[in-house]
């Protein structure tokens, strides 16, 4: 199975497992410029120089061996899973992608037919009832997590510890993972533990937010989005990134951490 979702700096200096909608644009690019001093001109997921991706098959040895070798700085980030999925909606479900059209071509007109979503127009401003919509398509991710119906889960409503586990499971093992909520923190932690051949201040750096404006903006607070059945589907997708990535599963609106994610836990829950 290798390493999918992990992208290592060319100069090998740290290794990071992407997790969708985890920040992994500003991670990406912040890896980039340690090496290069400049940015990736365009979005960091479509570069495919200049820095190593499993994706790129002649990085894949590179990666393979520095990660089970252990040899370089490994991490990775995560985000509350309400805010994780609500994004999730509002950019590929409702959003138009960068190329123009919808994510993954028939995948809406197939949520508005079996689903009964709504996601607006871009033309008319997206007005549609976000709410109502967003909680049919809680019903739809459910359903393709736990049924693998009527498609495969997506990548970017796939639990987070899903992801993460792949790393661990084929013989890498982290260093860091830290919390999109406390991004700057996060991530100059893992700046601070490496050698770069560029120094970066995060705290300077601009964040680089893709998927902002493809779709209609929030129009209510992030509690409003989540009744009790919402919550009780959330807890069913995602019961294992509450517990071990330590958000408040009880409060929608709270958006932080509760508590310090333990290493050694996540290792030995996800390895195995």
């Amino acid at each position: 199975m290798g390493f999918p979702g992990t992208w290592m700096t060319e100069s090998e200096s740290m290794v990071y497992r992407v997790v969708p909608k985890c920040a992994c644009s500003s991670i990406g690019q912040i890896m980039y410029y340690s090496d290069h001093g400049d940015f990736f001109d365009g979005d960091i997921h479509d570069a495919t120089g200049k820095m190593h991706k499993w994706a790129i098959e002649a990085s894949q040895p590179k990666i393979e061996k520095n990660v089970k070798s252990h040899k370089s700085y490994s991490f990775t980030c995560v985000r509350n899973p309400y805010g994780r999925i609500l994004s999730s909606f509002f950019d590929k479900i409702c959003g138009i992608q960068r190329n123009g059209k919808r994510y993954r071509g028939n995948l809406v007109p197939l949520l508005v037919q079996k689903y009964g979503i709504e996601v607006g127009d871009p033309d008319t401003g997206f007005e549609f009832d976000q709410i109502e919509s967003f909680r049919r398509f809680l019903l739809f991710a459910r359903d393709t997590i736990r049924w693998r119906r009527p498609m495969d889960p997506d990548i970017h409503w796939s639990a987070m510890s899903g992801h993460i586990s792949t790393f661990i499971v084929n013989g890498g093992r982290y260093d860091n993972i830290f919390f999109t909520e406390t991004f700057n923190e996060g991530m100059q932690s893992v700046m601070d533990a490496v050698e770069t051949k560029h120094k970066v201040d995060v705290a300077t750096i601009p964040r680089f937010n893709e998927s902002e404006g493809h779709g209609p903006k929030r129009a209510h607070p992030i509690e409003d989005y989540f009744d009790d059945l919402s919550m009780h589907l959330v807890y069913e997708i995602y019961k294992r990134d509450f517990n071990l990535f330590k958000y408040d599963f009880e409060n929608p609106g709270n958006k932080m951490p509760i508590g310090e994610i333990d290493l050694d836990e996540v290792h030995a829950k996800l390895g195995d």
